[in-house]
């Protein structure tokens, strides 16, 4: 299978998604991985946890051009990072897709969540009360989708633990449309960052993506 949706960003980021149609032994032949990660595999080899690492990491490999060994590994903070390639990276997976970012000179943090009612529910989990102000009604699945996915684009691009979504990430007031970006600022310990994150509804799916 090919890349599903590819979106370049600038002249050294983007961003693409993998449709995982292949069965767990058709990715992991495409891969090149050393004892540890073939052990890890091993352990979680069954469900959907096992497609979705593998089919990051065969799309990690398509963007980034190369047949060679890619040393993936996770910091203290749960990160990812390139042990020997000049490329910040990102990644996530939701049902059938995965998704991945990288960039060569910033940080980068994507987000991608199949859209189901549910978040209704939890809405006021992440959300403070200025940030449910403006969700409207007309669009009110699709714009909660769009906070939580920005604000765990944030997250992952800003790689550091203990930030809560609803205490420290603040999603400033914007109108939904299927291709667009929000404004946000990470205020934490000191800790200003302003933030502008770009967001694409795909079919059923909607992706946050950010650069730091």
């Amino acid at each position: 299978m090919a890349i599903a949706y590819g979106q370049r960003i600038d002249d050294d980021t983007e961003f693409a998604l993998w449709r995982i149609e292949e069965q767990a032994a058709d990715l992991y032949k495409q891969l090149q991985l050393n004892g540890e990660e073939k052990a890890f595999v091993e352990k979680i080899s069954n469900g959907k946890r096992h497609l979705h690492w593998l089919g990051t990491r065969v799309l990690l490999r398509k963007m980034l051009r190369t047949e060679e060994y890619i040393d993936c590994r996770v910091d203290e903070h749960g990160k990812p990072y390139l042990f020997t390639l000049p490329y910040h990276i990102s990644l996530s997976h939701s049902f059938e897709y995965a998704a991945v970012m990288i960039s060569k000179k910033s940080p980068v943090g994507i987000d991608i969540e199949q859209i189901k009612d549910k978040i209704v529910r939890i809405a006021s989990r992440f959300l403070q009360p200025s940030e449910l102000a403006f969700i409207s009604n007309e669009n009110k699945i699709q714009q909660l989708y769009v906070c939580w996915c920005a604000k765990e684009a944030i997250y992952k691009c800003y790689g550091q633990k203990e930030v809560s979504f609803i205490d420290d990430i603040l999603i400033k007031p914007f109108t939904f449309a299927p291709h667009g970006n929000v404004n946000a600022i990470l205020n934490k310990g000191g800790i200003n960052i302003n933030y502008t994150v770009g967001y694409l509804q795909y079919e059923d799916y909607m992706i946050g993506y950010v650069k730091g």
